[in-house]
């Protein structure tokens, strides 16, 4: 599989059944026919459309003609200490953006980006250092997850990638559709989350128009605070976005939550710690507590084992839903505000077609 196979014809990764259609209904064909193609395309994974029996020896050479499946490799892949591997890849146009893999016992799970780098510029992410280079369409964001090793045992998507979702959010509710659809991956929406900094619109958007679940990245209670870690509480303060996921109206098994990094002297304190009581009491969203991993040129620290401890006994017993999230992938820079680190440094020619099996590395 070429890494820009076909690269002038129909790239079908990224399309529904209904669009898949439209390139191939005038000449008779159906839409189970195309529920067939996308279905060979997202579960099957495969290179070429010979490869679909049940399709009609006709309309497989005359695909081949006008499409392709529009799929292809990463060019790199790196593997942490705790099995985590995160893959390196490049689209046609040269924007890099990474994806990690978090194999468990339960289940697989899939960290997609879905920008090449971030306009943002929250604080303490390397992404955001990394500068913006563009937008990732659905077909990118879903070749991500089905042209990895393995990919057909992926139990959970989360977009905690490289990249603000909402700020993509056409592509990024397509790709949820692809994600979830009997046609597609058919992931439960229960199993897929999208992360956000927190733009209203864009959160309004994506709770009204996708069932999957929604986690807010606030890194401070008080608003005054945030706004010197994430620029864009200026414009949209978490207060709002906070209330939005309040009022909204949750179908079952659908989760709102919110993740919290801390930082040791930063926002760990108790005052912190009653102002998360004070924003969170009463509602159903749940706080997500997760060390902070420090960037080479920066002092910060995570909090202590104890204070995160500390904070969710708290959090609980005052009637607030809290976890701690272990950090996976610390070793290759593939934890959560590190990704898109070494990539300034990382020069690969364009083009290249690297296999799971050729151990090239970042």
């Amino acid at each position: 599989m070429n890494i820009f196979q076909g690269m002038n014809k129909q790239s079908l990764c990224g399309l529904s059944p209904e669009e898949i259609l439209g390139i191939i209904g005038s000449t008779g064909y159906s839409y189970s026919h195309a529920v067939t193609i996308a279905h060979s395309v997202y579960k099957k994974g495969i290179d070429t459309f010979s490869q679909i029996s049940k399709l009609p020896g006709r309309l497989k050479r005359e695909l081949e003609i006008v499409a392709c499946p529009g799929t292809f490799r990463p060019v790199a892949f790196e593997k942490s200490a705790d099995s985590s591997i995160k893959y390196l890849f490049r689209n046609e146009d040269g924007l890099q953006y990474e994806t990690v893999l978090l194999p468990d016992q339960r289940r697989n799970t899939v960290c997609v980006s879905t920008q090449s780098g971030c306009k943002i510029g929250c604080r303490f992410c390397a992404t955001g250092r990394y500068g913006y280079h563009g937008n990732l369409s659905a077909g990118e964001i879903i070749n991500q997850i089905i042209s990895l090793p393995g990919s057909g045992n992926v139990t959970h998507v989360v977009f905690m990638g490289m990249g603000e979702p909402l700020d993509n959010i056409e592509n990024v509710l397509k790709a949820c559709k692809i994600i979830t659809a009997e046609w597609g991956l058919a992931v439960s929406t229960r199993n897929v989350t999208v992360s956000t900094v927190g733009l209203t619109p864009g959160v309004s958007k994506f709770l009204k128009d996708s069932d999957c679940n929604l986690t807010l990245s606030l890194h401070s209670p008080f608003s005054e605070e945030r706004k010197t870690i994430i620029p864009v509480e200026n414009r949209y303060p978490a207060n709002e976005i906070i209330d939005l996921m309040k009022r909204f109206s949750l179908k079952k098994k659908r989760r709102v939550s919110v993740a919290y990094v801390m930082i040791k002297g930063i926002n760990d304190t108790q005052r912190h710690l009653a102002g998360l009581k004070e924003l969170l009491l009463g509602t159903a969203i749940r706080i997500n507590l997760l060390p902070y991993h420090r960037a080479a040129d920066d002092d910060n620290e995570s909090s202590s084992v104890e204070t995160m401890e500390q904070f969710k006994h708290e959090l609980v017993t005052s009637g607030i839903s809290a976890s701690i999230r272990k950090s996976r992938g610390v070793d290759i820079s593939a934890a959560c505000g590190l990704l898109a680190s070494g990539l300034k440094q990382f020069n690969l020619s364009a083009g290249t077609d690297t296999h799971q099996d050729s151990h090239q590395m970042f």
